[in-house]
């Protein structure tokens, strides 16, 4: 069973009678009715565009009476300090706990035997997080595994404060519920959707030849098309045009890319 410690996620807990009400108006997917399930949601600018996205969910072992973010270790801070701006009136409490909670990563077909094991809801293959149980491991295998599949890894592949969520495979993913009603940011992103505004997508490339670092022009036919965000041991994410990301090569400094489209994405077709 492939298990692997993920040293770079943490945890941000909501307490307080208030917490669904007050999360539900401010990122994008429904927090309401968690149970043993968990939800991947995105919490996004005024303007729409993306700030740092999480797995939410419940879990009475790690945190009692509480909603659990989580996100990069590197966020946390972030992320309590900009949902703090919000609290007003509102019964919570925000509390980072990363330095005490190890989170990690297991991908089986069946679910591992952990009171705190929760399904990852991207897609069936990303497997399970396990919470408050050190596990041992390579935290590269798990990153090989999440660049196969396709799924963004905060700002490693996507623009703070410049990303919309469409881009990065939030629709199809699970990330945002259309019909929850208002949070911050929603009217952009309804918009990018009902208007086909939607230029560029975020899509996994297998890399032939050295990797790319990060923002490396992506050029079809001379013409830049796109970038490259984050990659491992031949296989990466690039964010391309819609027309580059039918290509079947793409260069990319002294590389190669091929983007390899999974079966859960839905390119629209461009313009």
């Amino acid at each position: 069973m492939p298990a692997t410690p993920l040293p770079d996620r943490g945890l941000v807990a909501v307490s307080g009678p208030d917490r669904e009400t007050f999360l539900q108006g401010l990122v994008s997917n429904d927090v309401t009715g968690l149970g043993t399930g968990m939800r991947w949601a995105a919490l996004l600018s005024p303007q729409g565009k993306w700030i740092s996205d999480f797995l939410v969910f419940e879990a009475p072992g790690i945190a009692e009476d509480a909603i659990l973010l989580d996100l990069p270790r590197a966020d946390a801070a972030m992320v309590v300090e900009r949902l703090s701006r919000f609290r007003l009136r509102s019964k919570v409490i925000l509390s980072d706990l990363s330095e005490g909670v190890p989170v990690g990563a297991v991908w089986a077909d069946e679910p591992p035997m952990a009171a705190t094991a929760r399904r990852d809801p991207r897609v069936e293959a990303a497997g399970w997080r396990i919470y408050g149980t050190a596990l041992e491991g390579d935290p590269a295998a798990y990153d090989r595994h999440r660049l196969e599949l396709g799924l963004p890894d905060g700002v490693r592949d996507l623009d703070r404060d410049k990303t919309v969520l469409l881009e990065a495979g939030f629709d199809e993913l699970g990330g945002i519920a259309w019909e929850k009603g208002c949070y911050m940011g929603q009217e952009l992103t309804a918009r990018t959707r009902y208007r086909g505004l939607l230029k560029r997508r975020l899509v996994p490339v297998q890399v032939q030849g050295p990797l790319p670092p990060r923002n490396a022009p992506v050029t079809l036919d001379g013409a830049v098309v796109g970038d490259m965000r984050s990659g491992r041991d031949g296989r990466g994410l690039a964010l391309l045009r819609l027309e580059a990301a039918r290509a079947d090569a793409l260069g990319c400094g002294e590389a190669v890319l091929r983007p390899a489209v999974p079966e859960w994405m839905r390119l629209p077709t461009p313009a």
